[in-house]
């Protein structure tokens, strides 16, 4: 297949790996992460986004619903037709999710080839979780291994092994999420198991050079001594890694839920001190790792 959902492409991004990039997210993810910052990459369905600060309550959106969701905002009902959207004056109302083709997104792509010549960068591909659309990101990779563009893929690690090895030869650069090591815990904050994750990391870094392992530090889930130690062995017992990145938790998109009527079940959260995520890379650098704080 050679097309596929994505939600948004972000040019100029610094965060993402090496260089200069353009980050490429995909729509669809497996996991439902209580602090995931981007919501609207959690359906694999394009949705409606609500920004009520817009709204001048002119009531035209109601008027053009053909089911009744937009006056009950009710998303069960939305049947993603866009009447309400084109019906809004003033842009309260948008579209999240644009089915793309291969084509279009190399294309895009290929408008900052200068900048990742002289950056050392190149194209990331996040989400969402990109693996669970393998044919379409496939088709990218290659895309981009054809016009000699560095690729990084942004993973939750949480897919068929077989995907992982289909694609491991067209990614330079893996950025491999770890989480929780407790397994129930795991479960309870992202809706799965982690042991398919940490299966296909163990795996992976036996045939591929380049992981930098990504851990969000998310202040009263996974912040504690016993999970940032466990992280620490597990990571130490791998053939190779290049260097771990420890991601501060921020509260910044938290809107976003509302915006999609979904609930959001970090409420209230607040970042973490910087002498806490000081302690943190202390703590992991005792088992030999490289640590940075960000990414």
């Amino acid at each position: 297949m050679d097309r596929g959902i994505i939600f948004d492409i972000q040019k100029y991004s610094i965060h993402d790996g090496p260089g200069i990039r353009t980050t490429i997210f995909f729509k669809g993810c497996p996991l439902n992460c209580w602090w995931c910052h981007n919501p609207e990459s959690q359906s694999f369905s394009k949705e409606v986004l609500f920004w009520e600060d817009r709204c001048i309550g002119c009531g035209d959106c109601l008027k053009a619903c053909p089911t009744g969701a937009t006056q009950n905002e009710d998303n069960n009902k939305c049947i993603l037709c866009g009447s309400c959207i084109k019906a809004c004056c003033t842009g309260a109302r948008e579209m999240v999710g644009r089915e793309v083709s291969t084509l279009e997104v190399i294309k895009e792509i290929e408008k900052d080839l200068i900048f990742y010549d002289q950056s050392g960068g190149g194209v990331t591909f996040s989400g969402g979780e990109a693996v669970s659309q393998i044919d379409f990101l496939k088709s990218l990779l290659k895309g981009c291994k054809d016009r000699e563009i560095h690729t990084t893929l942004d993973t939750t690690g949480f897919c068929d092994r077989e995907h992982i090895f289909q694609i491991k030869d067209l990614v330079d650069l893996f950025l491999y999420d770890l989480k929780i090591m407790d397994d129930y815990k795991h479960l309870k904050y992202t809706g799965v198991s982690n042991n398919r994750i940490l299966q296909n990391l163990r795996q992976l870094s036996l045939s591929h050079d380049n992981i930098i392992i990504r851990i969000p530090i998310i202040p009263d889930v996974n912040d504690d001594d016993n999970n940032i130690d466990a992280i620490g062995k597990f990571i130490k017992s791998l053939r190779k890694v290049i260097e771990v990145n420890i991601l501060p938790y921020h509260n910044t998109g938290m809107d976003k839920y509302k915006r999609l009527n979904i609930e959001n079940l970090l409420s209230g959260a607040m970042p973490p001190s910087k002498e806490k995520m000081e302690h943190i890379k202390k703590r992991l650098e005792g088992f030999g790792l490289q640590v940075q704080v960000g990414g």
